[in-house]
């Protein structure tokens, strides 16, 4: 299985299709992260809330596969924004990973009323500049946080990493990222499951003779997103991966993006502000 790949505003080339780690169990995660490799992801997701990520590490190392066949990303914690405190965070998660560099960065909440945002982009602007990371970006960044990123830093985020679903297209916020060559990332891509039993889903993934998960992630896939569908199931994750055989047509695309809603299965950014997470 041949995953098609996306290329970032640096050039930087990321796995369209990733396996996410949110909510494993640490316990769990490497030998999970090890059968996503099996099944032939090579981009995982990670985050320092997660606490997982030496587990990522460690399945990482434990996989054979060269360094540069694996895309890992990590996100920083909310504790951490001003800048000298993402610099260090930074290091432990290299640690952590037990990895010399990471594949992106992202700041993982914007957290508005704490307004350290930018405080936090200049901190991995210089972890860019230094190798450590090939690529950096957000995540849950609005265009209005996004608008400030880009009028007092000097490095575009490669990414924006977002909730979306058929549920919550976030059209706007994708407008706004293509604008700026932003890459769009799905998270929640499934709708933490409540996308799937959608009638609309389910005849579309009936004709298609293919599973409602794969429906929605393969609808992420022909509209540009990189996602990163998370199970704990290895026939789910196998099948997750298997979406590259089969294309949905004109008329499912736009039954599928009618279904949007505005409906999150998360915080919203404006209003999510909690530094403890």
């Amino acid at each position: 299985m041949t995953i098609p790949r996306v290329t970032l505003n640096n050039g930087v080339q990321i796995p369209q299709l990733g396996y996410g780690t949110y909510k494993l169990p640490p316990a769990e995660t490497r030998d999970l992260v090890l059968r996503a490799f099996d099944a032939g992801y090579r981009h995982v997701d990670t985050a320092q809330m997660y606490r997982n990520e030496r587990e990522v590490g460690l399945a990482v190392a434990a996989s054979g596969l060269p360094r540069d066949e694996v895309f890992v990303t990590t996100k920083l914690n909310n504790a951490f924004h001003a800048h000298d405190d993402a610099l260090a965070a930074f290091d432990r998660s290299l640690t952590e990973l037990g990895l010399d560099f990471v594949d992106l960065f992202l700041i993982h909440w914007p957290l508005p009323a704490v307004g350290l945002y930018t405080q936090a982009w200049g901190a991995l602007e210089e972890i860019y500049a230094s190798g450590r990371a090939r690529a950096i970006g957000v995540s849950n960044f609005q265009p209005s946080h996004l608008a400030r990123v880009l009028e007092t830093g000097t490095v575009v985020p490669a990414v924006n990493q977002v909730e979306v679903h058929p549920y919550l297209r976030q059209d706007e916020v994708r407008a706004f990222d293509a604008a700026h060559g932003i890459v769009t990332e799905a998270w929640s891509p499934l709708g933490r499951g409540t996308v799937l039993a959608d009638p609309v889903v389910a005849v579309v993934a009936s004709r298609h003779g293919v599973t409602p998960a794969q429906v929605v992630l393969r609808w992420h896939v022909q509209r540009g997103d990189v996602v990163f569908p998370k199970s704990a199931t290895p026939s789910r994750i196998a099948q997750n991966a298997d979406i590259f055989g089969f294309a949905l047509d004109d008329d499912d695309m736009v039954a599928i993006d009618a279904l949007h809603r505005d409906e999150r299965t998360g915080s919203h950014p404006d209003t999510e502000n909690r530094t403890g997470r």
